[in-house]
């Protein structure tokens, strides 16, 4: 298993528990981004910058992934790339998104873009609290063990 961080929105409070659990667990961890931002130095760390654009990052962590990767995402299409092609999905505050509810999350998602497209102020989603950070690394935890020692 390794893990892909569609790197740009992620909270760094989460990249840092991501830094932690990559040494821990002697993962590899790939942040991509479009923009540079400084990680910590490791052979199990690194980064993949690519080139600004609507939905570059996504498709080249799908391009990337093999099945069974975790990828760390609040993107729901990214999320449901994912999942289509066999991976794990997983979003800063700890939800798993999975074959059962990723239709569901998509369905949502897409309901919220029209609101706004119409120009209803949906809001976005409250600031990571610290019980977010906890449930994120716990789900972490889980996903890693349960899925990493697969072959």
């Amino acid at each position: 298993m390794k893990i892909w961080v569609d790197a740009d929105a992620c909270p760094v409070v989460i990249k840092e528990i991501l830094y932690k659990a990559a040494e821990r667990r002697r993962m590899q961890l790939t942040l991509v981004a479009n923009s540079r931002f400084r990680i910590p130095k490791s052979s199990f760390i690194r980064f993949l910058q690519v080139p600004h654009g609507q939905d570059v990052a996504d498709t080249e962590i799908v391009n990337k992934i093999d099945s069974g990767d975790l990828v760390i995402t609040a993107d729901i299409p990214l999320a449901a790339g994912v999942v289509e092609k066999g991976g794990l999905a997983l979003n800063p505050r700890g939800e798993i998104y999975s074959e059962e509810n990723i239709k569901e999350r998509l369905s949502t998602r897409d309901f919220l873009d029209s609101l706004r497209s119409s120009g209803v102020e949906t809001g976005g989603p409250p600031a990571l609290n610290p019980r977010d950070r906890q449930a994120f690394a716990n789900s972490l935890d889980q996903l890693i063990s349960k899925y990493s020692n697969r072959a």
